[in-house]
């Protein structure tokens, strides 16, 4: 028999439902719930906060109802961060309520890239992003750009730092810099600030700033962090218990050449080794611990050795790629790490991408004494200098970096050979502006001109690169009358993170040899490659990578120029620190460090940081060998001697005087034996 509840009570208990509040937003469960990874992810599959137990505590504070207002997420490259971190805290905010979101990225191009590449996947498979912006197609297709909800009660847009204009005239509760390490400076001002700003009209406005690090000093993301909490992920020895985070200093002590596979950690307390097979116990029972609990927010530093992907040989053997340890005897499991393609990682891209740590560029150059010094006086083992105009009898790019003055052409021959050594040919000066007869003359005479190896081979310039910031109209016009394989036009970049190389761009409206001076024209990141020439040039070991060896009599103003300038932290009008790199002392010159750099340009032209070994062993093959045997003609060819034979001796005839008014007759020639016709007929009446 039932019973009818009364109609009060059912009312009330609908009213409560109605005013329920929804459960507290939780980012972790909207990827348990929403993200699956596909066939082409390492981990296919739902997604499991089991297998990344440290993103818990970075999901709690990115989280709408958590009190801070900055977040600050440094750390190495490829372990999640955009799918795992970015993605899920632009869907869990909107999936809380109405908002207006605004995510920056360095350049258009990567910010269109995220949204093609990680944002629309992701929005066309999770469900909750279904509801809230639709799937993209039909009526619900919106710009690139700038999208909106279903209920049109927010939007998100994506625009990139070089344009200001993107970011002004909007206002945001949340803002997500992804790699604001490489946010530039613009001629209205510092894009990260116009990022902040853009939610200062919000109490409970959340500003997230996501990145891998780049140089010491004007790093942005590493400058945030050093004002946050500064939290590590502590991991417990499996041996002792004690806590402590993985780092490098830790990893790299325990580095053997001879066996990278077997790279470890060590316990600092019990002294135990700490191998590969403990990781995923370790990290699952570590915790996330504040080296700055004075700091003004949340900040989080991870790198490659915490995440599932890769394993800590593969770190190794990055390592020793990036230090030049060739030759080493692997086991199978370093083997199949050592396939990864990292042959053109510097130090630079190791320290960023793979620890997750700021870079710290060299600043100046040696003394340049000691340098000369040095030099001179360096035997066969310390790496003695080579004869002035001779070239190493290996296999090397052969480069000339030129730059145009006033009343001179500066001129630097250089050879770049295996594992980042380079060696200095000779420095020349051409006393005519590059505008003259004279001057382009000696210039083309260069390129038909050919070095000598120490093995007697003569070989010619592979690349010449030419400096077109100055005398911009005469340099293409001398430039465009070669090939482009042979010359090209190089330009300093403005940008201290500038790539090393990058092509020009040209308005093809307005300048009819576009297409041409793309091809020939050349972008050079010059504050990189001197910050990495002069971290090799303090290198003293010849079997070293990035050695520097230098030719006999170059003289003393060549070593003051070559280490001439001097990089300075200066704080722009924004606040934000920029380096420059300036002359260090008043009245030196930089000719020879500008030369040096724009030859090292044309070495990158030519491969020079991306042959493999395979690459290099067949330049050895043809410019390492002794000089080859000149072909003869027709003027040298050997005659060959051929012993005179014997002949017998015949009496000389009576001599007769000659009568008066006659002409004495000629003597009889000796009875030659007939062996058929005679070039010329015998004839008796020769007179």
């Amino acid at each position: 028999m039932g019973f009818l509840g009364s109609a009060e009570s059912a009312v009330l208990r609908g009213i409560a439902l109605a005013i329920l509040p929804p459960p507290p937003p939780d980012i972790t469960r909207w990827c348990e719930e929403n993200i699956e990874f596909d066939e082409r992810s390492p981990f296919p599959g739902p997604f499991r906060i089991d297998r990344f137990p440290f993103l818990r505590r970075i999901h709690d504070v990115l989280s709408p109802e958590h009190p801070c207002r900055e977040v600050t997420v440094r750390g190495s490259a490829q372990w999640g961060k955009t799918v795992s971190v970015l993605n899920p805290t632009v869907a869990a905010w909107h999936e809380y309520g109405p908002l207006d979101s605004l995510v920056v990225h360095p350049t258009t191009s990567s910010a269109t890239e995220w949204v093609r590449t990680k944002w629309m996947p992701m929005r066309r498979q999770a469900p909750s992003l279904r509801l809230i912006f639709g799937d993209g197609r039909g009526e619900q297709t919106d710009t690139l750009h700038n999208q909106e909800t279903i209920r049109r009660d927010g939007s998100l847009k994506v625009v990139s730092a070089g344009s200001p204009d993107d970011l002004a005239g909007t206002t945001r509760r949340l803002v997500l810099m992804d790699d604001v390490s490489k946010f530039e400076m613009t001629p209205k001002g510092d894009p990260e600030q116009l990022a902040v700003s853009r939610a200062a009209g919000f109490e409970d406005a959340k500003i997230v700033r996501i990145s891998t690090p780049q140089v010491v000093g004007t790093c942005r993301v590493s400058r945030a962090f050093t004002r946050s909490t500064q939290e590590f992920y502590h991991v417990p020895c499996p041996h002792c218990g004690n806590m402590a985070p993985l780092t490098w200093e830790n990893f790299r002590k325990n580095l053997q050449p001879e066996r990278l596979s077997a790279a470890h950690f060590t316990c600092e307390a019990c002294g135990c080794v700490i191998d590969h097979s403990h990781k995923v116990a370790m990290v699952a029972a570590g915790q996330w611990v504040a080296h700055n609990p004075a700091g003004d927010h949340p900040g989080f530093h991870l790198w490659r050795a915490y995440v599932p992907q890769r394993d800590w040989a593969s770190i190794a053997v990055e390592y020793a790629q990036v230090m030049g340890w060739t030759g080493l005897a692997l086991t199978e499991a370093g083997q199949a790490a050592m396939r990864d393609p990292v042959d053109a990682q510097t130090e630079q891209t190791f320290w960023n991408d793979v620890l997750g740590l700021p870079y710290e560029q060299a600043s100046k150059g040696p003394d340049w004494e000691k340098l000369r010094d040095r030099v001179e006086n360096a035997d066969s083992e310390t790496g003695r200098p080579i004869q002035r105009g001779m070239v190493p009898a290996t296999g090397v790019i052969l480069a000339a970096g030129v730059d145009c003055q006033g009343d001179r052409i500066e001129v630097q021959i250089v050879a770049f050979g295996r594992n980042y050594r380079r060696w200095v040919i000779d420095n020349q000066v051409i006393p005519h502006h590059i505008s003259t007869d004279e001057a382009r003359g000696a210039l083309n005479q260069l390129l038909k001109s050919s070095w000598r190896t120490e093995a007697g081979r003569r070989i010619g310039l592979d690349v010449l690169a030419i400096d077109g910031g100055a005398y911009t109209e005469d340099v293409w016009d001398w430039a465009l009358t070669h090939p482009f394989t042979r010359v090209m036009v190089t330009k300093g970049a403005t940008s201290a993170m500038a790539p090393p190389l990058k092509r020009m761009e040209f308005d093809k409206r307005t300048d009819r040899m576009a297409r041409r001076k793309r091809k020939q024209g050349f972008v050079v990141g010059v504050s990189q490659l001197k910050a990495d020439f002069y971290t090799w040039l303090d290198k003293v070991d010849p079997a070293e990578r990035g050695f520097c060896r230098f030719a006999a009599g170059l003289g003393d103003e060549y070593y003051r120029q070559i280490t001439s300038e001097v990089r300075i932290l200066k704080r722009a009008t924004s606040g934000v620190m920029v380096s420059r790199w300036v002359i260090a002392e008043a009245g030196r010159r930089n000719e020879a460090l500008d030369t040096m750099i724009m030859a090292e340009a044309g070495a990158r032209y030519k491969q020079w940081t991306y042959m493999s070994d395979a690459a290099w062993d067949q330049l050895d093959a043809e410019r390492g060998g002794p000089a080859e045997e000149p072909q003869g003609d027709l003027f040298s060819l050997a005659i060959p001697v051929v012993a005179p034979q014997p002949v017998a001796e015949t009496p000389e005839p009576p001599t007769v005087p000659p009568v008066s008014g006659q002409i004495a007759p000629r003597p009889t020639a000796a009875p030659q034996v007939d062996d058929g016709p005679a070039w010329v007929p015998e004839r008796k009446d020769w007179i």
